[in-house]
């Protein structure tokens, strides 16, 4: 793979045809749109569609006798159990994103031939750690009686977030300083997502659970210092 970038032939610029532009231009100006609206139409249907709209999903109800009675107390004393195993259900699954995006930026680092073993290795070591992370996830999911393999609002919508920067590091054609940006969007993602989490356990009384993610969020910081410094030292290599 091509771990450069470089010039070539990029026709995508109005400058490379600058005489077909001037003309594109004025084919704009002539033909108008045959669907009448603008963009204060497109923005109503937007607001409409979501005021209507049905939710992504929903926190679903314990499947144990344990699940149950912990959920009827916390509602007696005010708390909203459901936000936070929504948040747990979410930081689950960006960290079982985590994993799958720490191997394919390996795969992708093994086919270059001048790749530092040690930053390899480093690698695997955070894929191993987020791998540790989803684990304690699941332990504070039972702990509360929920069910860890549901499916989440937020883990939901946190999959669809994270499919783009898998995408990124997964394509053959992006190089290792490409994908280690769109790492570094993940990784900063992910240190305020534990961030807020360790805020919603202490405000739910949960306060074992949130001293239990002080350490994740601790490696978290140094994966995305890491991948940070990483991605200035590829950039600055190629200068």
């Amino acid at each position: 793979m091509q771990n450069a970038t470089k010039m070539g032939l990029n026709c995508t610029g109005a400058q490379m045809s600058p005489m077909d532009s001037k003309e594109q231009l004025k084919a704009s100006q002539e033909v108008r749109p045959d669907i009448p609206g603008n963009e204060r139409k497109l923005a109503l249907v937007r607001t409409e569609e979501a005021a209507k709209a049905d939710a992504i999903g929903s926190v679903p109800i314990p499947g144990s006798a344990r699940g149950m009675v912990k959920t009827a107390l916390n509602k007696l004393v005010g708390v909203s159990p459901e936000v936070l195993i929504d948040k747990l259900g979410e930081r689950l699954a960006f960290e079982r994103g985590g994993v799958r995006l720490y191997e394919a930026l390996m795969a992708k680092a093994q086919a270059i031939d001048a790749v530092d073993e040690q930053m390899l290795k480093t690698m695997k070591h955070f894929r191993d750690e987020e791998a540790e992370h989803l684990q304690l996830v699941v332990a504070a999911m039972e702990k509360l009686g929920a069910d860890p393999t549901a499916m989440t609002p937020c883990a939901d919508v946190v999959g669809v977030t994270n499919m783009g920067v898998l995408q990124t590091i997964s394509d053959p054609r992006t190089n290792l300083a490409q994908s280690l940006n769109a790492l570094l969007t993940a990784e900063l993602t992910d240190n305020a997502g534990w961030e807020l989490l360790i805020e919603l356990a202490d405000a739910a009384g949960q306060s074992s659970i949130s001293e239990s993610f002080e350490k994740a969020l601790a490696q978290e910081q140094v994966h995305a210092d890491t991948v940070r410094g990483w991605l200035s030292e590829e950039v600055m290599r190629q200068v």
